[in-house]
This record gives structure tokens, sequence and C-alpha cells, in this order.
């Protein structure tokens, strides 16, 4: 077949869904969610908010990871009093990332009772199913909103399966016990879900609340259950939506269910906010969860936020582990760097890196990247050819590959990504 009669396929791009944009506020800092902002990447901490140098200590490093919003536990008086405190350390630390106030059964109280814990957060989590019961749940409800409304602070109105309104649920199940065609128990709990989103979100404007002071959520732990949803909530309203698969687990099952769900809804358009809600493995860093979701989006093409590495996952010709020690000492030195980079060198995060381990594919997709190194596998010349802007630019030697190839990196930024000077 000639290639005229080839025809190219184009990957699509995510539909545009039209939603409406929040501004999350902290000082001279906004993050816009929703509309055509990029999306954004959430996570929150697991110290007690009591702590306050615990805490803020936390915050500074899911905001160095990358994360555009970090949420806190906002669940007794002490924390409440703690969380202007928590704001001052950061500020003196020169962190101004937006704090998110995550509020259940008290969060009328606590909001009302400690005006600077109301101020100093830019933004209050709400989940209706823990907001109280019978005509509690409207007025408390209400203190919330009438809070946010306040201080002008965005609301995001979280529906959780494992807290869903039990009255509601049972209302629907009724209805759907007495319907002609009735659905599975698993289509009514997607519809409660739904539901209590947005009759609490109408609930909210009704006080008065502006429509774009509202981001929704419908979280649930089973992949398959939360693409029903929110493909449910994409079609049924206009107000940016926060996605995270709730207690996606450990580890690999994590990362991959939580890379799944999000992966295929952003691709259809839908999500505006994200969250990755690993547990944390013994020992490992909370920033890990941060780190995920940078990378499901640079996966997808939707941002970019560190040179990417391209690395070959070795085989016979590979035995050595050298490739994978070089791969692994680029990747860390990449991410390691970039907090300093990003201010210095503006577009460095296009940076595209290649660290091959043999002479099959290596000089090749050296050849693609800015700038790539082929490892000798077995057999080969104890040598490692480096490529340059797709030349050949030299060859290293000797038990100092690692460095003198971290040394061409960094040259090699400060040559392309310098900012011009104005004359």
């Amino acid at each position: 077949m000639s290639l005229e009669n080839l025809r190219l396929i184009d990957v699509a791009k995510p539909a545009a869904r039209r939603s409406l944009q929040a501004r999350v506020v902290w000082g001279d800092r906004v993050v816009t969610i929703g509309g055509d902002a990029p999306v954004r990447v959430q996570s929150m901490t697991n110290t007690d908010t009591v702590d306050v140098i615990g805490t803020a200590i936390q915050v500074k490093e899911l905001a160095i990871a990358g994360s555009e919003l970090v949420r806190i536990t906002v669940n007794t008086p002490e924390a409440a009093e703690a969380v202007p405190h928590v704001r001052d350390q950061l500020d003196r630390m020169g962190i101004d990332v937006p704090l998110v106030g995550d509020f259940h059964f008290n969060g009328h109280r606590l909001l009302t009772d400690y005006p600077a814990c109301a101020q100093a957060l830019s933004k209050y989590r709400i989940n209706p199913g823990n907001v109280g019961k019978g005509d509690k749940k409207d007025r408390q409800f209400a203190q919330m909103i009438e809070a946010a409304m306040r201080y002008d602070k965005v609301v995001r109105i979280g529906v959780n399966w494992g807290s869903l309104d039990q009255e509601l649920l049972a209302a629907l199940m009724d209805e759907n016990a007495a319907s002609v065609d009735p659905w599975t128990a698993k289509q009514v709990m997607y519809q409660a879900l739904i539901s209590s989103a947005l009759q609490s979100a109408q609930a909210a404007r009704d006080l008065g609340m502006r429509p774009e002071q509202i981001i929704l959520s419908c979280k649930v732990s089973g992949v398959q259950d939360l693409l029903s949803v929110y493909r449910g909530l994409a079609q049924r309203c206009d107000y940016p939506l926060h996605l995270g698969l709730t207690e996606a687990g450990m580890g690999t099952k994590g990362t991959v269910a939580s890379a799944t769900a999000l992966s295929i809804l952003l691709q259809e358009g839908i999500g505006d906010t994200i969250r990755v809600s690993l547990t944390p493995q013994p020992g490992e860093a909370r920033t890990q969860e941060v780190v995920v979701a940078l990378e499901i989006l640079q996966a997808l093409g939707l941002r970019t936020f560190v040179p990417s590495v391209t690395a070959c996952p070795g085989c016979g010709r590979t035995t050595s582990t050298v490739f994978q020690d070089l791969a692994k000492q680029i990747d860390d030195y990449l991410r390691a760097q970039m907090p300093v980079w990003r201010k210095q060198f503006p577009g460095v995060e296009n940076l595209k890196v290649a660290v091959m381990g043999c002479i099959v594919n290596g000089p090749g997709e050296s050849k693609h990247a800015d700038i790539g190194i082929s490892l000798p596998g077995n057999g080969e010349a104890p040598a490692a050819p480096v490529f340059i802007d797709g030349e050949k630019a030299l060859t290293l030697r000797g038990d100092r590959i690692a460095e003198e190839f971290q040394q061409l990196v960094q040259t090699y930024i400060e040559r392309r990504f310098a900012p011009v000077a104005s004359a």
C-alpha cells in the first residue's frame, strides 16, 4: 500500500465541556477552576490540624510537589482555632497555596464560632450526607453557605457514597419500587448521588450563592461506578467538577485504579480538578498522590509539569542494571531540580530526555529526544553515545557517566531555556 493511500489517525482531544469558572483566592494567588482553566491538582494532609507546624510543613511539601490546592481537616474547635495559625505559618514560608477546609457534622458551628478560620480558608468542602438530619439539615447547611457568602469563598459540595444522605436514598428506593420499569439498586444509588449534589447546589443558590462559587463532586470507590456517576452528572449541570476515586487503595492498586478512572473521564472532557486518594505505604511520602496526579495529566497531554524521561524496560540484551540506575538517577535529578528550574528557565518542563539500554532502540530514541544517552548492552563496546537535538554530540566512558550526563542536561537547559535578556 502506498503512502498516498494511508490515512493518518489523529488522536481525539478531550471534548470541550462547557462549565462555569470558580476562582479560589488567597492574597494575590488565584487558582481558577473550570471554564477554560487547566485541570487543577489537589491533595490533602493527613496530619492533625492542631499540630500547626507539622500541618504547615506537609502543606508546603504537597505544594512544592505540585498540588495547587491543599485540603486540611477541620473537625474540632481546636482544629478551627489552629487554621489561621497554619495559614500564617505558610505565609511566612512563602507558600501561597490556597487551603481548603474539610467539614463534616459540625462545620456549621465551626464556621460560625471561629470567623478567623472561615476567613483563612479559601474554599470549604461540604458533604451533604453529613450536614444533619431532618429540619437540622437545612438549617445547618444554610449556616455553612451563609459563611461562604459572607467571606466570598468557593464551596465544593462533595457527595460520597460512603456517607450518602440516607433519607434521600430511601425516598428514591421507594419511588423506584413503585415504578413500572424499576432500576437496579446500583442505578438508584447513582441517581441518589447525583440528586444529592444537584439539590444541594440548588439549595445554595436559593440562599443567594452565586453559581460560580459552586464546585461539585460525587465520589465512589469503583472505577465503573465513577464513570457512570460522572457521565450522568456532567450531562445535568454546568458546575466545575472535582474528580477522585475515593478510598482508591495502596500502591499499584490505588495508582492503577485512579489513573484508569480519571483518564477515561478526562479524555471525555469531564473534570476540572482532580485528587488521587492513595493510602500511603509505610515510609512513603504523602506527596506520592500528587506525583501520580501530575503524571496522569501529563500522560494525557493536558498539562506539562516536568521533563519527560523515556527509558526502556530492559531485556536479555541489558542484564546489567546500569541503565536502570542511570534512568532513576536522571529522573530523580530532574524532579529535584524542577522547583528551581521552573523559576529560572521558562518552558523547561517541555524538555524530553531519553535514557536507553542498548543499541537496538537506543540511538533512535535518543535522536527523537532533546537530549538522550544510549548505554551499552551485553556484548557492546563500553561506551555511551549522547545525542543532542537529534545529532550525536559525544561519547561518555568510565564510572561517572551518570554525573557527566546530568551536567550535560544542565548545560543544555541553561543554553536552550535561559530567558533572553532585553536590550
